[in-house]
């Protein structure tokens, strides 16, 4: 049974979903939106990553979930606005807090409903979020297969590795990196090239070449 992926058009989530449907004969792709000011670049990458992926992949359609946090983190919260913290600012600057209980709930009633059993999701190594730890994902898992009575699981296969891991296994894959964004303000879809993830893509890449 193919498993659900949730997938930004980033570049962990793209080695994810491409290893993922290379590995199982498919998967489906989840977007999940939030209303941060990021995403409807995100959308629209994640549209144009898919096309170009080989039709033997098997990865189905992308479906796009709403689950609107605005109003819960204010107007003037950064991912509202759309304006991240600067490019040399540490991983705690940029929390959400809830971001993986929301992601996985909305993914998990689709799963249910779709009598699929699986969702991956892509933290990876030195992730330091709640929500992203082993013994988080195991509970949810748990909890969310008694609320929605059938079984579903949680799958983080990259927990074990940091980006430029990722970067060396996309290779292998042939993901076409060129079409992935890891933005929190981009420009016309492009990199903005002054947040931390821009960072922390550049500085993976450069450890993955070196």
């Amino acid at each position: 049974m193919v498993p659900a992926v949730l997938f930004s058009a980033g570049l962990d989530s793209a080695v994810l979903l491409t290893d993922a449907a290379a590995r199982h004969g498919g998967a489906q792709p989840v977007y999940v939106s939030a209303g941060l000011g990021w995403e409807a670049s995100e959308r629209r990458v994640a549209e144009r990553f898919l096309a170009a992926l080989p039709a033997a992949l098997h990865v189905r359609p992308l479906v796009s979930l709403t689950v609107d946090m605005r109003d819960v983190y204010p107007p003037t919260h950064w991912a509202v606005r759309g304006e991240a913290p600067g490019f040399d600012t540490p991983d705690s600057d940029v929390y959400l807090e809830g971001r993986n209980v929301v992601l996985l709930s909305k993914a998990a009633v689709l799963v249910a409903r779709e009598r699929l059993s699986r969702i991956l999701i892509g933290p990876l190594a030195g992730n330091p979020f709640p929500d992203a730890s082993p013994a988080f994902f195991e509970t949810m898992a748990r909890a969310l297969s008694l609320g929605l009575d059938t079984p579903i699981t949680i799958e983080a296969p990259l927990l074990t590795m940091h980006k430029e891991d990722v970067i060396v296994r996309g290779r292998t894959l042939g993901v076409p990196f060129e079409l992935t964004l890891s933005c929190m303000q981009p420009v016309n879809d492009q990199h903005c090239g002054r947040c931390s993830k821009c960072r922390e893509r550049r500085d993976a890449f450069r450890a993955a070449d070196g």
